[in-house]
């Protein structure tokens, strides 16, 4: 229903005088008698549509905030999680990305700022994940695959009654480790 006054044009349900359902809306003429908007205390004239929006609006937050929540208790039960490699693949294929679609000289200087940007998240990542695994205990030092390598001699060594055997099996290891950290398609 639609009804005009001098000033304005109102829309909505006209109620009685002493509806609770009444507008609290104060015209020129006195309370706005008009049915309130659901949830609000005024019609949508004056501002019972804000209210709604608000409503929706705070409806929409509380409904990211619990998919996130549940997301972060998804993610912090992922025996996974406390690696940083995945990211790092990810910015370095985005980097590689980056300077394939580049046509030359030119491109690299216009795109460099970017450029940086990625090489410094890279960084940045990579220490962070160097730093994480060692806390973990997750690196081995050369001091602690030297022990390993002894161990791993000391068990052959109780399995293995020819001294000769033993010894070719020992310098292989520790050849082994003198290769460790080189290139094997280097040379």
């Amino acid at each position: 229903m639609t009804v005009q006054n001098d000033d304005y044009i109102l829309t909505g349900e006209r109620v009685a005088e002493d509806s609770p359902d009444r507008c609290q809306g104060i015209t020129k003429y006195g309370q706005c008698q008009f049915r309130k908007v659901p949830g609000s205390t005024f019609c949508s004239k004056h501002g019972g549509n804000s209210v709604i929006e608000k409503q929706k609006k705070e409806s929409l937050n509380n409904y990211k905030l619990t998919k996130f929540k549940g997301r972060l208790c998804e993610l912090s039960q992922n025996p996974n999680i406390k690696t940083l490699r995945d990211e790092v693949a990810i910015l370095r294929m985005t980097l590689e990305e980056r300077l394939n679609s580049l046509d030359g000289p030119a491109d690299l200087i216009i795109h460099s700022h970017v450029i940086s940007e990625l090489v410094i998240k890279i960084n940045t990542l990579v220490t962070s994940c160097h730093k994480l695994e060692s806390s973990m205990g997750l690196m081995l030092d050369k001091q602690a695959i030297l022990q390993f390598g002894s161990e791993v001699v000391g068990i052959i060594g109780d399995e293995i009654s020819d001294p000769a055997m033993l010894d070719r099996v020992a310098n292989r290891i520790m050849a082994l480790y003198g290769d460790l950290g080189n290139d094997p398609t280097a040379g």
